[in-house]
């Protein structure tokens, strides 16, 4: 049989490729990133990119990342940085991070995705033994689908669940020499809610264990200072390794892990991701400086942002709509219709209210379930949202009543 002979057959995603991309997957979005962009020739007001803080299109942030750029160009430095790529800033960054974040040190690396699953890999011996949270994000799924070692799940967000798995985990733990690893998120991003990491941490007093805590939705905009979750829950300094990525509250590209300097200097001269990839180029990592800087003295950013928040999730409760348990900034709209009234919705929010969000549907979620998910931002108005909340409410009752067709496609 031919290798590639499966690949004919459309799965999962790619079998709504006829009728979906460039729509509803892939969308090309245009003009200056902000709350408002331009889709299929249209303004719609845009809650699909990461950019809490606004940080993405502001003037400052497009000064120092043209200066940089024009002061080193794009390829500086060349090669991977135990060879030819460290630099003093790559190493500047790496402390200003580490003080940021309340640890001893910091890793930069080149991108979050990359960066997890190399940093579990790195992390985690054949004797070892994984617990990680039922939801965690791909890059957590994919660390763990290359490690030799036992795995176990608990329940999203359970801690009866955690505790059994993490009695399963002892023994296995105790018979194979090694250690246990518990993995969570500071943020699910895609429920919105804070993973439980003060009642993990209590759970150190029973069980032998390590904490690895993915934060990319919390850095910046969670706790007194942005630090995030770990400080938003008081237990900063209980986490084992923090991580973080620039995509989110920072607008930009690259990641970084925190740690006690131990395990920071193992992590450089083992994380494959990075030991065999070029460093971070010069322009990106004079940009994540600004960036920092701007997020520990710009204290108004993160104000504004929480302030649209609220607005906008104490007005889709207020109009019946269904949010769940979030409790930061990522709202999701959770509805009930087929992938086909979801299609039609989507389209009805794009093309008659103005209004561009992520669809979200099976199999992602279960069948019968719709998301639409909404990631507020620092730079949205108050007209924004209330144009919003008003779209919502009119497709919410539009879904109730069955006007959307369920047995035909919306073919754009």
């Amino acid at each position: 049989m031919d290798l590639f002979e499966k690949l004919k057959k459309p799965q999962t995603l790619s079998a709504y490729q006829s009728f979906a991309e460039g729509y509803y997957i892939y969308p090309h979005l245009e003009g200056d990133l902000g709350p408002r962009m331009t889709f299929k020739g249209k303004e719609v007001v845009c809650w699909s990119i990461n950019n809490y803080l606004g940080m993405a299109n502001m003037p400052e942030i497009r000064k120092a990342d043209t200066e940089a750029t024009e002061r080193w160009g794009m390829a500086y430095p060349m090669g991977a940085r135990v060879m030819s790529g460290d630099t003093k800033l790559h190493r500047q960054l790496e402390a200003e991070l580490a003080e940021f974040s309340q640890k001893e040190a910091s890793l930069l690396v080149n991108f979050g995705y990359q960066g997890i699953v190399s940093a579990i890999d790195s992390l985690v011996g054949r004797r070892d033994v994984v617990v990680y949270d039922s939801e965690s994000h791909a890059c957590i799924i994919d660390g763990i689908r290359l490690l030799f070692g036992k795995t176990f799940t608990f329940q999203h967000n359970d801690m009866d669940s955690l505790e059994k798995n993490l009695v399963r985990a002892e023994i296995e733990a105790e018979k194979s020499g090694g250690g246990i690893m518990v993995i969570s998120e500071g943020v699910f991003g895609m429920r919105g809610d804070q993973g439980k990491l003060k009642e993990i941490v209590e759970l150190k007093k029973k069980f032998d264990f390590r904490l690895f805590v993915d934060d990319a939705h919390g850095f910046g905009v969670l706790g007194e200072h942005g630090r995030g979750a770990g400080e938003e829950q008081g237990i900063q300094d209980d986490i084992d390794v923090y991580f973080s990525t620039f995509a989110k509250s920072m607008a930009s590209v690259g990641a970084f892990f925190s740690a006690d300097k131990y395990i920071i200097d193992h992590m450089r001269y083992n994380m494959r991701s990075q030991v065999f990839a070029k460093s971070l180029p010069m322009p990106i990592v004079e940009g994540a400086l600004k960036r920092l800087d701007m997020l520990r003295t710009r204290p108004e950013m993160k104000e504004k942002l929480w302030k649209n928040v609220r607005m906008l999730q104490s007005g889709l409760k207020e109009r019946g709509l269904e949010i769940g348990e979030t409790n930061t900034c990522v709202t999701p709209v959770y509805m009930q219709g087929s992938l086909e009234e979801a299609t039609h919705l989507t389209k009805d929010l794009r093309e008659n209210h103005g209004i561009f969000c992520s669809l979200v549907v099976y199999p992602v979620v279960p069948k019968g379930m719709i998301i639409l998910r909404l990631i507020p931002t620092s730079a949205h108005t108050e007209e924004d949202i209330r144009l919003t909340l008003d779209a919502f409410e009119a497709v919410a009752k539009k879904l109730q009543e069955k006007a959307y067709p369920t047995a035909e496609w919306a073919f754009v």
